[in-house]
C-alpha cells in the first residue's frame, strides 16, 4: 500500500502536499494532522491517489473551504466525489420551523381531509376488487373455499358469543336502570319496557354488536393480513397463481356478513333479558307482563330494521379490516398502525351508515 508524503520542509512551503495511495477513513486522522501542519497558502496534489471514500473527500473539501487550499491533479472520479460532497454541504435545520397555531391547525386539517379522501377512494377501489373476485368465484364455483369460510364463522361468530352476550345483558340492565330513574319522576315506570324494547331492537343491539365485532374481528383481519404481507405470504400466493382476494378477503367478508345478523339478534335477546330481570327485581314487573308489554309496544318492523342493517355493518367492518391489512408495508410497527386504523375506520363508517339508515327508514314511515 502506498503511503502519504509531504514536502521535506513543511515550514518552507513551496512544494504541494501530495497524497499517495488511499485517502480513506482508515487514514483520515493522520492525513488531517499532516494537513494541519502545512503552512498557507496550501496546495493539495491528488494525482497519486488510487482510492478515495466520502470521508477522505470531505477532509479535502473542508480544507479547501476553510483554508482556501487549492486542489490539483485530481482524477475525474475524485473530482466528481468532491463535487458531490460540496453539494451536500448545506446547513440542516435540526428543529422544524414552528408555524403559528392557526396555520398549524389548518395544515393538519387539510392533511386529514386529503388522507380521508385518499382512503375513501382506496376503499371503493378495494370493494371493486372484491366484487370482481366474487364474480370470478360465481363463474368458477370450484374456487370457492368453504373450509376458510367455516373457520371464519367460528372466529367471528361462535367465539364472540360470550363477550357480546355479556355486554348486551349489561346494557339492557343499564338502559332499564337509567330509564326507570327518569320515568319515576312522572310515575311512568311501566314505560321503561317501551324504552328497553324499542332502543334495543331498533338501534342499540345491532350498533353495539357492530362496534364489538369491529374491535374484535375487524382488528384481527387487519393484523392477520398485515402479518402475511410482511412475511411475503401474500406475494407467494400471487406467485403460484392464487388470488389473495379470493383466498383471504372474500371468506372473511362472507363470514362477517352472515354472522352479523345472528349476533345482532342474539344481542337483542340478551339485552331484553337483562332489562327484563331489572324490571322484575327493581320495578316489580313480572316476566309475563314484561313479555306481553314488549309484544304490544315493539312493532315487527323494528326487528327487520335491525336485521337489515346487521349484514351491511358486517360487510363494512370486514372490508375496512381487510383493506387496512392489505396496505401494510415495511415493518411490524405498520401492522399496529393499520390495525388501529381499521378499527377506527370501521366504527366511523358504521355510525355514518346507521345515521343514513335512520333517515331512510324514517322517510318510508318506519318510525
Amino acid at each position: 500500500m502506498a503511503s502519504q508524503s509531504t514536502t521535506s520542509d513543511p515550514a518552507a512551503g513551496g512544494q504541494p502536499y501530495r497524497v499517495l495511495g488511499s485517502l480513506t477513513i482508515s487514514r483520515a486522522g493522520s492525513t488531517q494532522r499532516e494537513i494541519e501542519a502545512m503552512p498557507d497558502p496550501l496546495t493539495i496534489d491528488l494525482s497519486g491517489v488510487e482510492k478515495v471514500d466520502t470521508v477522505g473527500a470531505w477532509l479535502i473539501y473542508r480544507t479547501v473551504r476553510d483554508r482556501g487550499a487549492k486542489v490539483v491533479g485530481a482524477s475525474k472520479d475524485v473530482s466528481g466525489l468532491l463535487d458531490q460532497v460540496a453539494e451536500a454541504d448545506h446547513p440542516a435545520q435540526v428543529r422544524p420551523e414552528e408555524k403559528p397555531g392557526a396555520v398549524r391547525v389548518l395544515d393538519e386539517l387539510g392533511e386529514w381531509v386529503a388522507e380521508s379522501g385518499t382512503t375513501l377512494v382506496g376503499l371503493v377501489g378495494f370493494l371493486g376488487s372484491v366484487l370482481i373476485g366474487v364474480a370470478a368465484i360465481i363463474r368458477r364455483p370450484k374456487r370457492f373455499r368453504l373450509n376458510a369460510v367455516i373457520q371464519r364463522f367460528d372466529v367471528v361468530g361462535v367465539r364472540a358469543l360470550g363477550i357480546i352476550g355479556l355486554m348486551s345483558f349489561l346494557i339492557g340492565i343499564v338502559i332499564g336502570q337509567q330509564g326507570a330513574v327518569q320515568l319515576q319522576q312522572f310515575g311512568a315506570e311501566v314505560y321503561t319496557i317501551n324504552l328497553i324494547g324499542r332502543i334495543t331492537i331498533r338501534e342499540l343491539g345491532v350498533l353495539m354488536t357492530a362496534i364489538m365485532v369491529a374491535g374484535r374481528s375487524g382488528s384481527a383481519f387487519a393484523a392477520q393480513l398485515g402479518t402475511m404481507k410482511i412475511t411475503e405470504e401474500v406475494d407467494a400466493m400471487r406467485t403460484i397463481g392464487v388470488s389473495p382476494i379470493e383466498a383471504l378477503v372474500i371468506p372473511r367478508m362472507l363470514a362477517a356478513v352472515v354472522m352479523m345478523p345472528l349476533l345482532a339478534f342474539y344481542a337483542m335477546i340478551m339485552s331484553l333479558l337483562g332489562g327484563g330481570i331489572f324490571c322484575w327485581i327493581s320495578l316489580d314487573i313480572p316476566p309475563l307482563t314484561y313479555i306481553q308489554r314488549l309484544q304490544e309496544v315493539v312493532p315487527l318492523h323494528d326487528l327487520w330494521i335491525g336485521l337489515i342493517k346487521a349484514p351491511v355493518f358486517g360487510g363494512i367492518i370486514a372490508l375496512a379490516g381487510c383493506f387496512q391489512g392489505m396496505l401494510v408495508e415495511g415493518n411490524s410497527e405498520e401492522v399496529g398502525i393499520r390495525t388501529t386504523n381499521a378499527v377506527v375506520q370501521a366504527i366511523f363508517l358504521v355510525i355514518i351508515l346507521d345515521a343514513v339508515f335512520a333517515i331512510f327508514f324514517s322517510s318510508i314511515g318506519w318510525l
